[in-house]
C-alpha cells in the first residue's frame, strides 16, 4: 500500500499571471514561497503556501490551451479550501468584490459550503470545518 500523509501541492494553469497572483497572494492570502520566470517556456511558476502542509502552484504559458472547468465536467471538479468560519470568509470576498453563491449544506456531512471562481473560473469551494486544536 502506499504511504499518503496528505496532498502536497495542486498546480493550475492561468491565463493572466499577474491578475491570478493577486487573487491568489493578496486576496486569498496565499504566502509566497517562491517566484520563478523560466525564459525559455515564457513561463511563470509561482509556489504559494496554502497552510504548514499544502501548497497551490501557479504556471502561465503563453497560449494555454482553454479547457472545460465546470464542476460537471470531466475532470478536476472544484478545489475546495477548509474554513473554519464561513460565513466571515464569504463577507471578506464579497467585500473584495468576488462573487459567491449562496452557503448551502452537505446533505451528507451537514457542513456548510460556497462555490465562487478564480480569474480563470476555476470552481473554488469554501467547506467550513471546525478547528481540530
Amino acid at each position: 500500500m502506499l504511504a499518503v500523509s496528505h496532498i502536497h501541492h495542486v498546480a493550475i494553469i492561468c491565463s493572466n499571471y499577474e491578475v491570478s497572483k493577486h487573487f491568489y497572494h493578496h486576496i486569498l492570502g496565499f504566502a509566497i514561497l517562491s517566484e520563478t520566470y523560466r525564459e525559455e517556456r515564457q513561463s511563470y511558476k509561482l509556489d504559494l503556501a496554502v497552510n504548514h502542509n499544502t501548497q497551490l502552484e501557479v504556471f502561465s504559458f503563453p497560449n494555454p490551451p482553454q479547457r472545460p472547468s465546470r464542476p460537471e465536467a470531466q475532470g478536476l471538479r472544484h478545489l475546495a479550501f477548509a474554513v473554519t468560519d464561513i460565513d466571515g470568509s464569504v463577507r471578506y470576498l464579497n467585500e473584495q468584490g468576488i462573487v459567491t453563491e449562496a452557503i448551502r449544506v452537505d446533505e451528507i456531512t451537514g457542513k456548510r459550503f460556497t462555490f465562487f471562481a478564480d480569474p480563470d473560473d476555476l470552481p473554488l469551494e469554501l467547506y467550513e470545518e471546525v478547528k481540530r486544536y
